[in-house]
């Protein structure tokens, strides 16, 4: 009776060799050495402000700021009263928490469908959802959103950046903060 390592059957054939399990565990050594001397801690005087066509942010967490930190990024969006951020859709979702303040926010959903090609549009109305002080606010894939404050608020967004690095890293900005 032959077994299966003496069979000389498709999956035996071949005589190509590689290294690339060894090059993994090598390389796995290597990224452990600078991330050892990553922070763990940023204090708020190092989190950076940012104007962008989403309105006034401050970064508390993002791939670029050299923490430990390797899944999420988070930042805080800062509305005055009667203002609105920018309109965008990502390929990931978000979870918002609201620190301080009240408004809504604007979510046009996405129809999808894949017949014979990947086929999606928008929803011609949003759907409004209402939000206050210590609520939580969901943003599914894909969905375009917006932020209006009814009082000045302040919100942590949260999201999680495997999704870009394994290849949906899409961002679309549909419309800018007013005065952007």
């Amino acid at each position: 009776m032959t077994t299966s390592f003496e069979e000389k059957g498709p999956a035996h054939s071949g005589s190509n060799t590689v290294t690339f399990r060894a090059e993994d565990a090598l390389a796995s050594q290597e990224f452990r050495k600078p991330y050892e001397t990553l922070a763990n801690v940023v204090s708020a005087e190092d989190m950076p402000f940012e104007r962008c066509p989403d309105g006034l942010i401050k970064h508390i967490v993002h791939r670029r700021m050299n923490t430990r930190e390797c899944c999420v990024e988070a930042y805080m969006q800062f509305l005055k009263e009667g203002e609105r951020s920018g309109k965008h859709r990502h390929m990931w979702e978000e979870v918002i928490f609201v620190v301080e303040g009240s408004g809504f926010d604007l979510h046009w959903d996405m129809k999808f469908d894949c017949t014979e090609q990947f086929e999606w549009e928008w929803a011609a109305e949003p759907r409004r959802f209402e939000w206050k002080r210590g609520d939580f606010i969901y943003i599914p894939p894909f969905t375009i959103h917006q932020h209006c404050a009814s009082e000045e608020a302040r919100l942590i967004v949260i999201s999680n950046r495997i999704v870009k690095d394994m290849g949906f890293d899409w961002f679309d900005q549909v419309e800018n903060a007013p005065g952007f």
